[in-house]
């Protein structure tokens, strides 16, 4: 192994195996297919909604850390990432109250 590689493994840490992708593609696919089973649902529509957004969340964050490699990349990396989604939901929150919608 090169000194190059070892670097590289090295500042970015250990990457999923395949069969770990796999098993984060299943687990997305389970995950969007309760999305699609609760659309067909008749609960309520403002629970039904919360609980929409909250599964968003769980794939987004799971797709941010896996895919987008944030989980394996400098911890400052995915303070500033995290940070700028915060602030971009409070700004979404912000504007949503701003015109009369209930959070």
């Amino acid at each position: 192994m090169s000194g190059a590689e070892t670097h590289e493994a090295g500042e970015h840490g250990a990457h999923p195996t395949d069969a770990q992708y796999v098993r984060i593609a299943a687990i997305l696919a389970v995950v969007t297919g309760i999305e699609v089973g609760l659309f067909y649902t008749s609960f309520a529509e403002v629970a039904t909604n919360v609980v929409l957004l909250v599964l968003a969340g769980i794939k987004f964050a799971i797709v941010a850390a896996y895919f987008m490699h944030l989980k394996f990349d400098n911890k400052i990396l995915r303070r500033l990432f995290v940070t700028g989604f915060v602030l971009a939901c409070f700004c979404y929150f912000a504007y949503l109250l701003t015109l009369g919608v209930s959070v």
